[in-house]
């Protein structure tokens, strides 16, 4: 299996987001969601990928977190 950034994911409650995306982001997220669901599983549905690919950006992105860390 291919190694990928996210692990698994919460089971949270749904978040309606209303944002548009490009056709080709949208295309890459369905693609990320098929792989990382388990084998049989249903892919992940892009929507549930956005929040934690931001959430774990925020979180390796250094500077942001220097800057978070100052402004505390």
């Amino acid at each position: 299996m291919t190694k990928l950034k996210l692990g698994a994911l919460a089971d949270d409650k749904p978040v309606k987001v209303s944002r548009e995306l490009p056709a080709t982001l949208f295309r890459d997220l369905q693609l990320y969601g098929r792989l990382l669901a388990q084998s049989g599983q249903p892919p992940i549905e892009p929507e549930k990928l956005i929040v934690p690919m931001l959430e774990r950006f925020l979180a390796t992105d250094r500077e942001f977190q220097k800057a978070r860390r100052a402004a505390d």
